[in-house]
């Protein structure tokens, strides 16, 4: 199956099957989509809770409680359930710990290289904690990268998910004392096989059209290009010169990188 016919295929699922459960196979799987999903300069600022027992379910159930209760039977009933979590804080010790596993990995060929790459992601990391200050924002958009590579991975496992914010996330925090750990709880997937209750499992699926969401390639918008959507777009809308501070961040990466890496020559 390709990867569009698996967009297509999948959707959320309201209904579980609770007499199906994945195999030890497939449980093993959805620990290495978690693992290799991408995030902003590898940062993988992220924790999961990986719920399969009656026990560990009911207690992710927990926060699905009162204005959320329509979300328990999902929960309860799904074979996995996986909360996910964003680290609070990017702290100088976990980008270590990345660099350190990227060198055991053999991303590096010299100590510069590391050095480099460590500068590098130190740079932007600092750049949201120390002069944006919305660091929280920046690690929160990472976990939901992993989400979107989570949910179109299960569907090609021939799988069933959900996700779901509707639940209680401070009842989810303190029922695993995660902030105490360093996280937070942000999102709730739980994964199985719909049941024939399920609804949504035959409803066709509704988007918006392309021609509502989708810009025409890029090109056509370059200032003096010919086509269609030319009389209406200023010249440089697109580009990075009508966003300075866009423009400036690029121009420090660069300056910072271009003596360690051979061939960055930086802007003027």
């Amino acid at each position: 199956m390709d990867i569009v016919s698996v967009a297509l295929k999948r959707y959320s699922t309201k209904a579980f099957d609770a007499t199906k459960k994945l195999t030890a196979g497939e449980a093993e799987q959805l620990k290495t989509l978690l693992q290799y999903s991408p995030s902003s300069t590898n940062s993988q600022p992220w924790h999961f809770i990986v719920a399969s027992t009656d026990e560990g379910k009911a207690r992710v159930a927990k926060a699905a409680s009162g204005t959320y209760v329509f979300n328990e039977r999902k929960i309860l009933d799904a074979s996995h359930v996986v909360v996910f979590c964003a680290k609070t804080a990017m702290d100088d010790a976990w980008l270590q710990r990345v660099v350190d596993q990227e060198e055991a990995d053999g991303r590096f060929a010299t100590p510069d290289a590391k050095a480099a790459n460590h500068k590098g992601r130190t740079f932007f990391a600092d750049m949201h904690r120390k002069e944006l200050k919305d660091d929280d924002q920046w690690m929160a958009k990472q976990v939901y990268l992993n989400v979107g590579n989570f949910l179109l991975g299960v569907a090609a496992m021939g799988l069933d998910a959900v996700p779901i914010e509707g639940v209680d996330f401070a009842i989810l925090d303190e029922e695993f004392d995660l902030k105490a750990k360093g996280y937070t709880s942000l999102v709730v997937v739980p994964v199985g096989h719909h049941s024939v209750e399920d609804f949504n499992a035959t409803l066709p699926k509704s988007r918006l059209p392309q021609s509502t969401t989708h810009y025409r390639d890029l090109i056509s918008l370059l200032p003096g290009t010919p086509g269609p959507w030319r009389s209406s777009v200023s010249p440089g809308t697109f580009f990075p010169h009508s966003f300075p501070s866009f423009s400036a961040v690029c121009a420090r990466f660069l300056a910072l990188m271009s003596p360690l890496v051979p061939g960055i020559t930086p802007l003027v």
